[in-house]
């Protein structure tokens, strides 16, 4: 005698034959689990025992295609309900996938129509942008965050960095006229990506989170202002992805464009907001703490301008530790955050 799982019930017991015929009828399945009476821990399929037993079993069609069609109905096919909104809005996982997966046809045609540089690469860089905001949206969203919040330090940013950088306020920063970015000497390296591009990109990337901050109508949870931080990265990356497929990416090879057009779409703009987010770590405790601000402060700057600097200096064999560093240091951050509040508070 046989009994029978399914669901985490147990059925029977049933004979070899009542089982042959339930999964002739379609009632039971040989891929469910059954065990014999005297062997209760030897659990395998109705399709083994019958094997064991010499049944073969053919489960007969029910009519033809057009019968099974018409016993099926249309509602399978077609459900009544499909144009109801509230059965579109009770499971949004789909449907935000849907929206982030369509996007870039919809705006096909306007891209198209308009067939200017800059507004193409805009469009494809905002587009990689919205899927990481809404991926740190769902991961990494506090109570305090706000959906108009969140959007609004997306595009501020964008419109900041555009201005600061597109107007050459990058260049009051003494330490560009260096121009390391071509020097074999590692010393000028370091200093050019450490105190001119790290220290002003990590500064703009902060100026919202400070505006944030300062505009709160309640003090700010360390996680809150990581949660912004990273947005606030990830918008910056919307700038850099623009600058780099219109400059630098255009003079290289057909191939060597493309990744460098995909890493500063994807991976770049990750680091971004994760060196942000360490610097708005930093700035929650010098908002909650301001007997500690001055430290704070420099050292929401100095941390993530060190990891940027180093990132953008060296080989890969030291930019790829730097940035699982990164992400470590973050990691940490957050979860010695409830620790070092205490501390601080004392």
């Amino acid at each position: 005698m046989y009994y029978l799982i399914r669901n985490n019930q147990t059925f029977g017991p049933y004979s070899i034959d009542v089982l042959a015929q339930y999964v002739s009828n379609g009632q039971i399945l040989k891929c469910d689990t059954a065990y014999e009476d005297s062997q209760p821990n030897n659990i395998k399929t109705v399709g083994y025992f019958l094997k064991k037993e010499h049944r073969k079993v053919k489960i007969p069609h029910k009519g033809n295609i057009f019968a099974q069609l018409k016993d099926i109905g249309r509602e399978l096919i077609f459900p009544k309900n499909l144009t109801s909104k509230q059965h579109w809005t009770t499971d949004k996982r789909l449907l935000v996938l849907a929206i982030i997966g369509l996007t870039p046809l919809l705006i096909l045609p306007i891209i198209q129509a308009v067939n200017v540089d800059f507004i193409t690469f805009y469009a494809i860089s905002l587009y990689f942008a919205t899927i990481w905001g809404v991926f740190f949206y769902y991961l990494f969203k506090t109570q305090q965050v706000t959906l108009k919040r969140t959007i609004t330090i997306f595009f501020i940013t964008q419109v900041f960095v555009f201005l600061f950088f597109g107007l050459g306020a990058n260049y009051l920063n003494v330490f560009y006229f260096l121009n390391g970015s071509e020097s074999s000497n590692i010393l000028i390296r370091l200093l050019f990506f450490i105190f001119a591009v790290g220290i002003t990109e990590e500064f703009s990337k902060l100026i919202p989170i400070y505006i944030t901050i300062r505009t709160a109508k309640e003090p700010l949870v360390p996680q809150t202002l990581v949660y912004y931080g990273l947005m606030s990265g990830i918008a910056f990356g919307v700038f850099e992805g623009v600058e780099y497929q219109m400059t630098v990416n255009s003079s290289l090879e057909y191939g060597a464009a493309f990744f460098m057009n995909i890493a500063r779409l994807t991976s770049l703009p990750f680091l971004h907001a994760v060196w942000c987010a360490i610097g708005a770590y930093f700035l929650s405790f010098a908002q909650l703490y301001p007997k500690y601000r001055i430290s704070l402060y420099l050292l929401s700057i100095t941390i993530p301008a060190l990891l940027h600097g180093i990132y953008d200096a060296m080989g890969y064999f030291i930019s790829l530790p730097t940035t699982i560093l990164s992400i470590l240091l973050l990691m940490i951050y957050l979860k010695q955050g409830v620790n070092m509040q205490s501390k601080l508070r004392n």
